[in-house]
């Protein structure tokens, strides 16, 4: 089996798991019963040993993938000599499930159909337990195929009115007849449709019999309507917005609502473990997870659009981390908010990796590291909740912002791994330092304009030793830019594009625009994709391009009004989608080759940001300036109703 590029996957999803399904037809990347259990398809991961879930022509064919329109409904489309078939996937997220059920949504749909001529369809179906490290026990029943995971007493039929639905059983079911494979132990069907045939495949997680009384067809068309609700038909609303991009904020906000974890509002940065930033590196991280620091852009994103449900459930989130103590927060977390053991980081020696490259990574040790960004992400994003109008406001949460602010107060001139992670070094990086000014500077805007007490005298006093600091150990004369830490002269990174979008400096200011110059010349490709450094001692140049730093481009030269610039980044940059228009973490300039886990929920937070930033320009005709992009300012473009006036001043 080879292992399809990442341009050739599809995403389906509900609530609360995700399954990444190829161009060909299989389910490749598939955890039960949450996105960040253990897998139950892992083919992405080792294509021998993972396990998928196929279904496929027995002859030669051409195939294209395309969502339902504006669903994260998944529709495959075989062509062979002989005729065409359609494969339709989606998990199931409907309201007329039986009430506390949860095998309901753990379950992956699939509808065959011929739309002209005959095809024969092969369905395989090899289902490998926690990331292929148990065996898997395939029975026939007359319901159809049973599967468990062997080697606990637990899962064994003693209690014949047991339905436990947290049981490690998936039962395959089907309008065609399977048969077990004992030599290989993985099953087969085989389904021959002519015009007008319509049969169904559908797997279930859980329980000790399947669901019986499911209308595939009922769930299909509530699956759709649900999506389609949930962008509420705002479509028409972005006035403001060039048509041709329209489609592709649309696929983002879907993809970042598959994302989004219902019970605790968190965002996973990926759907994926382990898919690597290039082939043959060893970078290979566990994306299943929260990272703290994309709070300001998920708010930013998730309000913008107009979905202020999600934006406040992860504002409530993010929250309650703040209020456990600043000494207590750390870079990322489970999405039930895990820290700890919960999500230490393993290694999977058995699995040789996506095409080949190891290691296979579960959890991820940057849990553990010092990152000094965190403090100013989290105030950054309730500043910004409270600029969009919340009805939550500042009061109830002022209390943790203090103690976060005071604690940047003790520690912002120490040393820590930054924004990139770095694992082996710690050094006085831009970046944090920006955040950590950010932290003080929200802070003392959200006293001032709600009229809450603080020791205002004191973080007035750190903010100007931060911004002394960057401004003096910061900037290179040699350079003529920012860099990526202190006490260099050379070392460029993306991050420093973030000074004039928070504020720190005016666009206008020369050491901005002289440093926006050294990105496009040092890092930035002729169609705009932007590595994230280079020259540093810090790490070896990477050569593939991190597609959140070429959004980060476009905003700063959107708000320096070099539009034109911008805008052609922005197009170009656009093309780098896979067809179904998702993002990896990283793209090959050369190849055009996605890279990184997919789809990252950073990339498409970039792009819908960006858009924001492009269209308020676009539409006051360039001349805009930063308090144009203020969260009272944008979320007009999205929807009828404005947001508050409040802003803050300088």
């Amino acid at each position: 089996m080879d292992y399809p590029p990442l341009r050739d996957y599809g995403i389906i999803g509900n609530d609360d798991r995700c399954a990444l399904v190829s161009r060909f037809g299989s389910v490749d990347w598939c955890c039960f019963p949450h996105l960040e259990s253990e897998s139950v398809f892992a083919a992405i991961l080792d294509a021998d040993r993972g396990g998928h879930f196929a279904i496929e022509p027995n002859t030669e064919y051409d195939s294209t993938q395309r969502y339902v329109d504006r669903t994260n409904v998944l529709e495959t489309v075989f062509e062979t000599g002989r005729g065409r078939a359609t494969v339709t996937d989606f998990m199931p997220i409907y309201a007329q499930n039986e009430p506390g059920d949860d095998r309901f949504q753990q379950s992956i749909y699939r509808r065959l159909e011929c739309g002209e001529g005959s095809v024969d369809l092969t369905v395989s179906f090899d289902p490998r337990f926690d990331y292929a490290r148990a065996e898997t026990i395939l029975e026939s029943r007359s319901t159809g195929i049973r599967a468990r995971r062997d080697g606990d007493d637990r899962r064994q039929d003693d209690d014949p009115d047991e339905n436990d639905p947290t049981d490690e059983q998936l039962f395959l079911t089907g309008d065609c007849e399977f048969s077990i494979d004992r030599s290989r132990s993985f099953v087969e069907g085989t389904v021959s449709l002519s015009a007008g045939d319509r049969q169904w495949v559908c797997l279930q997680y859980g329980g000790r019999e399947p669901l019986s009384t499911v209308d595939y067809e009922s769930v299909l068309e509530g699956t759709t309507r649900y999506w389609r609700d949930w962008l509420g038909g705002r479509d028409g609303e972005r006035s403001s917005i060039p048509e041709r991009w329209r489609e592709i904020v649309v696929r983002s906000e879907l993809l970042l609502k598959l994302l989004i974890h219902h019970d605790t509002g968190a965002i996973p940065a990926a759907a994926t473990t382990s898919i690597p930033e290039a082939i043959g590196s060893d970078r290979t991280w566990d994306y299943r997870f929260n990272w703290i620091r994309d709070a300001k852009f998920s708010v930013q994103a998730l309000h913008d659009t107009g979905h202020r449900r999600e934006a406040r459930e992860y504002f409530d989130w993010f929250v309650d981390i703040a209020r456990r103590g600043p000494e207590e927060i750390v870079p990322l977390y489970g999405l039930h908010g895990e820290t700890g053991s919960g999500i230490d980081e393993q290694t999977l020696d058995h699995l040789s990796g996506y095409r080949g490259t190891r290691p296979v990574r579960i959890g991820n040790a940057a849990a553990t590291q010092k990152q000094l960004d965190v403090y100013g992400t989290i105030v950054q994003a309730i500043y910004e909740t409270v600029q969009f109008g919340s009805e939550t406001g500042v009061g109830e949460s002022w209390d943790a912002v203090c103690d976060i602010v005071d604690y940047v107060c003790d520690h912002w001139d120490e040393r820590d791994a930054g924004i990139w992670e770095f694992r082996d070094e710690h050094r006085h990086f831009l970046h944090s330092k920006l955040l950590c000014w950010v932290a003080l500077d929200r802070g003392i805007a959200l006293a001032r304009d709600n009229g809450l007490e603080a020791p205002t005298d004191r973080w007035h006093e750190n903010r100007l030793a931060v911004r002394e600091a960057i401004e003096e150990r910061g900037y290179s004369e040699s350079a003529s830019s920012f860099v990526q830490h202190f006490d260099t002269d050379q070392a460029i990174d993306a991050t420093v594009l973030l000074i004039p979008i928070y504020e720190f400096l005016p666009p206008e200011d020369e050491r901005v625009q002289s440093t926006i110059d050294a990105v496009i010349e040092r890092l930035t490709t002729d169609d705009g994709l932007v590595v994230r450094f280079v020259d540093t001692d810090v790490r070896e140049d990477e050569r593939e391009a991190f597609l959140l730093c070429s959004f980060w481009l476009v905003d700063a030269l959107v708000l320096s009004n070099r539009l034109e610039r911008a805008r052609e980044y922005f197009e170009c940059v656009l093309e780098y989608a896979n067809p179904l228009g998702l993002y990896s973490e990283k793209v090959d300039p050369g190849t055009g080759q996605l890279l990184g886990n997919f789809p990252q929920a950073f990339s498409h937070l970039g792009l819908i940001n960006s858009v924001t930033y492009l269209a308020r320009a676009l539409e006051a005709n360039g001349g805009v300036e930063p308090n144009d992009f203020r969260p009272s300012n944008v979320e007009a473009l999205f929807r009828r109703e404005s947001g508050s006036d409040a802003g803050r001043s300088n």
